[in-house]
């Protein structure tokens, strides 16, 4: 974030940090979403702080952006049926925001939960064929979720599925790739690192309540898997 904020600095940009997957994360002792202009969180079910529906919350510290995304958020309006620029119904209702209030004092407890659950992973998941992920200094991550990458990614999967554990892919198409974003040129190629990832990805179960037998069950069928 210092490199990007330096940048950012340099050109007179505005920095939005993507913060959906990350809240409770730090960086430099800094929690997420408040180091750039504006940061964006989701509260969809799955993630560290879910409610019960789709929700988000947009958080920032500039009163000009806080105006406008006030203003979006409810139609466009600035004031009730004053309708200044289009805008969207992305209100969060009460039932959402009643659950979330419940939650969020758990919240760092449940994130403590993740990163022991991700560091016994990291201790026990040691196969020359598993690509573990590296957490760099300065960032205390919250573990949304806990990514490893193999070849024979769908063998894998298929083979977990028989033995009752669940995985994911997150995210099987690279964005330069989607039809959406066809119209800035970028090709299969255009960026290799990207593509490699997408292709051997694969999401292993994790969340506050995993237990350490669950891990070691998840590890001991993965490796004895790649083993074969």
């Amino acid at each position: 974030m210092d490199k990007i904020l330096d940048i950012a600095n340099r050109h007179d940009l505005i920095v939005i940090e993507d913060a959906c997957q990350a809240h409770g994360a730090t960086y430099k002792e800094k929690r997420v979403g408040s180091i750039g202009n504006a940061a964006a969180f989701s509260f969809y079910p799955a993630k560290n702080l879910g409610a019960y529906g789709d929700g988000g919350m947009v958080v920032t510290n500039d009163f000009q952006i806080y105006k406008r995304i006030q203003k979006l958020r409810d139609y466009g309006q600035e004031k009730k049926y004053h309708h200044v620029e289009i805008g969207y119904n992305r209100r969060l209702d009460t039932l959402q925001a009643a659950i979330l209030n419940v939650k969020l004092p758990l919240l760092d407890r449940w994130n403590e939960a993740r990163r022991v659950n991700a560091a016994l992973y990291g201790k026990l998941l040691n196969h020359p064929k598993i690509g573990l992920p590296q957490v760099i200094n300065d960032v205390e991550p919250v573990w949304h979720l806990f990514v490893v990458q193999v070849d024979q990614r769908e063998k894998l999967r298929n083979y977990l599925s028989e033995v009752g554990i669940s995985t994911g892919i997150h995210y099987p198409i690279p964005i330069h790739l989607q039809p959406a974003y066809q119209h800035l040129g970028y090709q299969k190629g255009s960026f290799p690192i990207t593509e490699q990832a997408a292709e051997r990805i694969i999401s292993l179960p994790m969340y506050a309540e995993l237990s350490a037998d669950m891990v070691s069950y998840v590890v001991e069928k993965t490796i004895g898997f790649l083993s074969e």
